[in-house]
């Protein structure tokens, strides 16, 4: 561990009260691209426990993110914050002792699939949160942070960036369904505890990317990560929506294009901030390609007529 990362995490061990670096131990977590996760044990209780990363604030409204979870706590369906932070910049949430985190893998049963779907229309139909940041102000935020960094992106980026403004042009003319989201739905943000190989609870964490935002970039966005085909993306949008009327399956895919530009975006921004032992640019990259293959879709153009 470096002299900084020491200096950092001792600093927010002593901002909780009570705490001190004697009489709590840490171990590091894996997990975690802006952050440092870590298990905190004091006084015979285990918890989770996240040191923001440097420059991280660029990107995450930090007092947004823990009233989202307070606000997901409330509706059952998340952990208990039990300290924030800001100025340290720290956290430390109830850990789910029973409960282990989700993988690509376990995305690919049909139960994991369903808890998921069901976490996000639990969290939909909640109050909406303080402030709305959609995905196409999250992507436009991206690009122009991206320019003054200098960020490397493919050769063909202004055709891509023509595609996004088509999406952004179509969606603000039929209208944004805005509703409290996660948007961020890594495999590990899905907390599961299983019984006999069943699930008897998920919970959702990590609300860094939480706000008012499109209900279909949820839920595009995220079929997007778990790698589902077109048949299995139709039941799940049946699930969530009660319908697969045209209009909604329009959403659906012309949003995961654009789930793809903000993600590849953020990645090759990334690359010019963080230190970490990620390789940035080619996860940037490889999102790209993902939204290049759906712009070349020959729906694309139907699609952005039917939203």
């Amino acid at each position: 561990m470096s002299k900084d990362i020491q200096q950092r995490l001792d600093a927010a061990i002593r901002a909780v009260p009570g705490w001190s670096t004697e009489t709590v131990e840490v171990r590091p977590l894996v997990g975690g691209l802006m952050n440092s996760n870590w298990l905190a044990k004091h006084d015979g209780n285990t918890y989770f426990m996240k040191v923001y990363g440097i420059g991280s604030e660029a990107f995450v409204n930090r007092d947004q993110s823990i009233a989202a979870a307070r606000q997901a706590h409330g509706l059952g369906i998340s952990p208990r914050v039990l300290h924030y932070d800001p100025k340290t910049g720290l956290e430390v949430v109830e850990f789910l002792s029973e409960h282990r985190a989700s993988t690509n893998a376990d995305f690919s049963r049909r139960d994991f699939l369903d808890a998921a779907i069901d976490l996000y229309a639990t969290f939909h139909a909640g109050a909406p949160l303080e402030s709305t940041k959609d995905i196409f102000q999250m992507v436009d935020e991206h690009l122009e942070q991206g320019d003054e960094l200098g960020a490397i992106r493919p050769t063909d980026f202004p055709w891509l960036k023509k595609q996004y403004q088509k999406a952004k042009d179509a969606f603000f003319a039929s209208g944004l369904d805005l509703v409290p989201c996660h948007s961020d739905p890594m495999p590990g943000n899905f907390m599961v505890r299983l019984k006999d190989d069943r699930i008897t609870d998920m919970q959702l964490i990590d609300f860094e990317f939480a706000a008012n935002n499109e209900r279909a970039y949820e839920i595009a966005v995220f079929l997007a990560e778990v790698f589902v085909d077109e048949r299995m993306s139709l039941e799940l949008i049946e699930r969530y929506y009660g319908d697969v009327r045209p209009e909604i399956v329009a959403r659906i895919w012309v949003a995961r294009a654009v789930a793809d530009i903000k993600w590849g975006s953020w990645a090759v921004q990334q690359r010019k901030l963080s230190d970490w032992d990620f390789d940035y640019q080619k996860y940037g990259i490889w999102k790209y390609a993902r939204a290049r293959m759906l712009f070349n879709d020959p729906r694309w153009d139907d699609w952005l007529r039917m939203i």
